[in-house]
């Protein structure tokens, strides 16, 4: 009792028993690993796709530089603008433009290349573009010459 006659309370410091924190941490550590695992699956699944899509990018510079030998490789000289839009669609590819000079021929074609692109929800397929632009000119030895150069942007759709 106190000294006016009512009853004093008294404050007690309680330690929680073991089996309180380690109900209390279980859950807050098994959501930090969670959230750790899920972050290094997206950066993983991130660079893959980065990594499929350069290679599709590298397999659309090799139908550039194909499309261009085919076109070089007419036998009538510089072909014409059907024969063109014939070679680019065997290579997966769109002609953007045509232009045919007496010593010249300049066509822009979009190439395309399909990659995996995965996500926690599954795998889809895109597809990853590029033009180019092919110039091909009349050389010393009286056969056309190409140039395959890539264009920044696609205008054209």
């Amino acid at each position: 009792m106190s000294n006016h006659g009512t009853v004093a309370r008294q404050s007690r410091v309680t330690v929680p028993s073991p089996g309180c924190l380690t109900a209390i941490m279980v859950p807050i550590l098994t959501v930090l690993i969670a959230a750790a695992v899920l972050m290094v699956t997206h950066y993983r699944q991130e660079r893959a796709n980065e990594r499929n899509k350069a290679e599709a990018l590298d397999r659309t510079a090799a139908l550039a530089r194909s499309y261009a030998r085919d076109v070089a490789a007419d036998p009538n000289g510089f072909p014409g603008q059907e024969a063109v839009r014939g070679i680019a669609e065997r290579h997966d590819a769109r002609l953007l433009s045509y232009a045919r000079s007496k010593d010249s021929l300049t066509t822009t074609v979009r190439f395309f290349g399909e990659y995996e692109d995965t996500s926690m929800f599954g795998v889809s397929y895109s597809r990853a573009y590029r033009c180019y632009s092919v110039v091909l000119r009349k050389g010393a030895g009286g056969g056309p010459q190409a140039r395959t150069s890539p264009l920044e942007k696609c205008d054209v759709i």
